[in-house]
């Protein structure tokens, strides 16, 4: 029988073990690799430059869209049926497998495909992001089960930290041992990629996948070793009992303003935030023409100041609540956006700087401290803040409403991205729209009771 603290420890090695899907494969390695063999195929067509970096922008982002708009239609669904069963774990195995097999499946992405390599990229890719997507849900709705206490906040922050310190150690890994650069073959230490792989082929940088699920799947046993299954045993699959309870609870939202403040708020900012991960990479390559090993050191950055604060976080969210921790993240990212969406190699708006000097670089990478810094906190308390709203037995439920509200806002925002990339053929200029969503998600926080419906 696993000790609570065991439990605790358990749950937050969930956050351990499937932290690189977003660290390494989203934002900082298999994202900037992705850009640049779709960059090359469509300049291979005979597409000018500039064209060839949006339509690699909007390739990645209709990939987002298509997995995203998946995870919205099934979340709330499968929630209901999960806390109708009293079963998360079986689901936890079945989405782990999805995101072992789908992170594995990117190494034969290789450079210089036709047209049918960048598709193969997206839906493997997207296979193992809904699967990490599904494994939170289920995972996050364990949180009531850990503790009877008010240190649901501090447990959360502490999670969020953990699962940045593995992120951190993992893409250390991958840059100093694996991921090559592309002019010079060699890693962020000056090495070989380690194994034999070949860095003509890119086979460092492809290994990001197989590394990601074989950390994964270590990682997760003490997961499943001391995280069970609340009291209450199993119950029998009823889908059609599953539905009504989804329907009620959707139904009940026009009687529950804060919730529904809550979830319209959580849908803008959370998913302005997943943009800013899923196109930052992007963006440096793009418009900072950063390598792999730039945006990596960049991602080191962010994931000491995303860890440190998310443990800070915690903390403030335990003595305040979650709703100041939010508000302040939103307005830090939102000033950071801001310099963001100003910026290329030759200014800041309109302030001239030296392209072939350092400071444009420099600028980012304080951006990116802060991206971290108010991205850690801000999801670690949009939790607590959720279960302020929900009571165990309908967690899993709710976190798929959750999900269904942010993957609704992952459609919009790649779409939004691609559209203005596309129009205004600056790829700067093209992650603009996350402004305005942190904006409505800070307007909307307004109706948002601090202790929820615990009030």
């Amino acid at each position: 029988m696993a000790t609570q603290r065991q439990r605790i420890w358990g749950w937050w090695f969930f956050d351990w073990a499937s932290q690189p899907y977003n660290t390494l494969l989203l934002t900082f390695i298999f994202g900037p690799y992705f850009a640049e063999i779709a960059r090359g195929y469509y300049m291979g067509t005979g597409m000018e430059e500039e064209a060839a970096k949006a339509a690699a922008q909007a390739y990645w982002g209709f990939g987002l869209t298509v997995a995203s708009l998946v995870i919205a239609l099934l979340a709330p669904l499968l929630g209901a049926v999960a806390d109708g069963t009293g079963r998360r774990l079986v689901w936890v195995w079945l989405f782990s497998g999805f995101y072992v097999a789908g992170a594995a499946s990117l190494w034969w992405v290789m450079p210089g495909g036709e047209i049918g390599m960048l598709r193969w990229a997206v839906f493997f890719f997207g296979i193992g992001f809904i699967g990490m997507e599904f494994a939170t849900i289920f995972t996050n709705a364990l949180m009531p089960s850990l503790t009877d206490g008010d240190d649901i906040g501090r447990i959360s922050g502490n999670g969020f930290a953990f699962g940045y310190l593995g992120g951190l150690l993992a893409l250390f890994i991958m840059l100093a041992l694996f991921a090559e650069s592309a002019t010079t073959g060699k890693t962020l230490i000056g090495i070989d990629p380690l194994m034999g792989l070949d860095p003509e082929a890119r086979e460092g940088t492809r290994f990001v996948g197989p590394f990601a699920a074989i950390w994964y799947i270590i990682f997760m046993i003490p997961f499943f070793l001391w995280v069970k299954e609340p009291r209450g045993g199993a119950g029998a699959l009823n889908i059609g009992a599953a539905l009504a309870s989804l329907i009620e609870l959707l139904r009940s939202l026009r009687f529950r303003r804060s919730l529904s403040a809550y979830l319209g708020s959580s849908l803008m900012y959370r998913d302005a935030l997943n943009g800013l991960y899923a196109f930052g990479g992007v963006y440096a390559s793009n418009v900072l023409n950063w390598s792999i090993t730039q945006i990596g050191v960049f991602g080191i950055l962010g994931g000491v100041t995303a860890m440190v604060a998310s443990w800070w976080g915690g903390r403030l969210d335990e003595r305040l609540g979650p709703k100041p921790v939010i508000g302040w993240s939103i307005v830090v990212l939102i000033l950071v956006c801001a310099v963001v969406v100003g910026m290329d190699r030759e200014g800041v708006w309109g302030i001239a700087l030296d392209p072939a000097s350092s400071v444009p670089d420099i600028i980012f990478y304080i951006c990116g401290g802060l991206i971290g810094a108010a991205g850690g906190p801000l999801q670690a308390a949009s939790r607590t803040m959720l279960l302020r709203h929900t009571t165990p037995e309908r967690a899993t439920e709710a976190f798929g409403i959750f999900a269904l509200s942010g993957k609704v806002a992952s459609f919009i925002t790649p779409f939004l991205i691609a559209i203005v990339s596309h129009f205004s053929q600056s790829a700067r200029i093209g992650i603009s729209p996350v402004i305005i969503l942190f904006l409505l998600g800070l307007i909307l926080l307004i109706w948002v009771k601090p202790r929820g419906e615990q009030a």
